[in-house]
């Protein structure tokens, strides 16, 4: 193609012009799925070829399942390595099914050793030791001694592959290094130092080396103070110290503090992404919350929790069932009682979301739980006498019974005292016994202002004499 000469421009099926602008939105996912069903594959390739390696994933998850690995067979080499490392867990694990070990090894030998792990690490053992043979042997290593460590541990998501200078090079050397070796890595942001025992000592930016006579040692240009990850260290615990001190890259070390690979902010970002997602969806017992999980594994996941609720429910049905005399004598309890235990609920969930995140963020430790339960009882005193005084008056405007008023501004006060404790109390308990909290609290939680909401406003009524 000459400097003036134009690119071809895209159409869909019909011939209408696609903007390049256009891709994954329907009229661009017709187009190329189109192209695939007409046995097309150089219309599909070259619709695709402009495409981001992560935009070519995405495409393959707005695919039909069945469509897939049509769709794969015609893209041929763009699908390379990089669009597997982009591709959702499920879409790949489909994928890959399908391709020899030979191939699944030339794709993991391609990528950084933490996304080789990740497509390596849920195939079945046999399936495994295929992959892993069909491997050159540094490769093979690297993947064999990653797949040691513990799921989601730093040991899984760091990288093999950095760089690391003795103590006593200088700038100079340091660059000789880096130019006159090409089988080094070339995605790194800061070069590590170390001893001779390859403890790492410090860390030296790439701006600073490039901004450095080089003469200089690098003992003298790099910053001595540095964050290690433990490699096994949790990866919600390594987002964490990411956030708190603005890292772009650190380094891991094993138990006696040798260097043995290094973790990048852009892993980070996904980890972040993941761990707030996956609370989201636990509290909400809906398991993983993935659109392309399996149908039987996602209603297993979610009735497992409905089974749980069910059985909770009926913990608050039986307290109901206590006080059927003062409801068949005064109606209108029944009337009433569902708002108690609602707005409890609501209340609960509110402080519980605030204390989960707070467990996942190391704000709420040991040193200030008793501070932060009676905060969230001073909030919940302060909004349960704000909803009290509500309800009762519209009960008394709607009922004219001050009596009733009276009961239903009570009730509501205490269930927001129970929803606010428990709000706390549950994911710090559940979170002792090494729960996360982020499952099972909303269940309890549940439980507890539901059983209170009618405990609290029918024994009132019956002590009052409502009924």
């Amino acid at each position: 193609m000459s400097d003036t000469e134009l690119p071809e421009p895209l159409t869909d099926r019909t011939g209408d012009q696609l903007d390049r602008d256009d891709h994954l939105r329907p009229a661009f996912v017709d187009a190329v799925l189109g192209a695939v069903r007409d046995g097309d594959p150089e219309r599909a390739r070259a619709l695709v070829a402009p495409l981001h390696p992560a935009d070519i994933a995405d495409l393959f998850e707005l695919t039909p399942g069945d469509e897939r690995d049509d769709l794969a067979r015609a893209l041929a080499d763009l699908v390379d390595a990089d669009v597997f490392a982009e591709m959702n867990d499920y879409v790949r694990e489909d994928l890959i099914d399908e391709l020899s070990p030979t191939q699944v090894a030339d794709i993991a030998s391609e990528l950084d050793t933490d996304d080789a792990v990740a497509i390596i690490e849920d195939m079945e053992p046999a399936d495994q030791r295929e992959v892993l043979r069909a491997m050159e042997p540094d490769d093979r290593a690297a993947i064999e001694e990653a797949l040691r460590y513990p799921e989601e541990s730093a040991g899984r998501l760091m990288q093999r592959e950095l760089i690391a200078v003795p103590l006593h090079w200088t700038v100079g050397d340091t660059i000789d290094y880096l130019r006159s070796h090409d089988d080094l890595t070339t995605d790194f942001w800061e070069i590590f130092v170390v001893d001779g025992r390859h403890h790492p000592v410090g860390t030296c930016a790439l701006s600073w080396i490039l901004r450095t006579p080089r003469s200089v040692a690098m003992a003298d240009v790099m910053k001595r103070e540095q964050t290690l990850i433990q490699v096994d260290m949790d990866q919600e615990e390594v987002a964490l110290r990411f956030q708190k001190y603005a890292l772009i890259s650190a380094a891991v070390v094993d138990g006696s503090g040798r260097l043995v690979g290094m973790i990048t902010v852009d892993d980070i970002v996904h980890i972040i992404q993941q761990e707030a997602g996956e609370d989201v969806l636990r509290l909400s017992g809906a398991g993983e919350g993935d659109i392309n999980e399996p149908i039987l594994f996602t209603v297993r996941t979610r009735l497992t929790w409905l089974v749980v609720n069910l059985a909770t429910a009926m913990l608050a049905s039986w307290v109901v069932n206590l006080f059927q005399g003062e409801i068949a004598k005064f109606a209108v309890l029944a009337v009433l009682m569902p708002i108690v235990s609602g707005m409890g609920g609501n209340a609960g969930t509110q402080t519980l979301a605030v204390a989960v995140r707070a467990i996942a963020t190391n704000q709420l430790t040991d040193s200030n739980t008793i501070r932060t339960i009676v905060r969230e009882l001073r909030i919940a005193a302060a909004n349960g006498v704000a909803l009290g005084v509500i309800v009762a008056l519209g009960s008394y405007l709607i009922f004219h019974n001050r009596d009733l008023s009276i009961v239903m501004g009570a009730a509501m006060v205490i269930n927001n005292l129970v929803a606010g404790m428990s709000g706390v109390i549950v994911p710090v308990t559940l979170d002792k016994f090494r729960v996360d909290p982020a499952v099972s609290s909303a269940v309890f939680v549940t439980m507890m202002t539901d059983t209170m909401g009618f405990l609290s406003f029918l024994g009132l009524a019956t002590w009052w004499g409502l009924g």
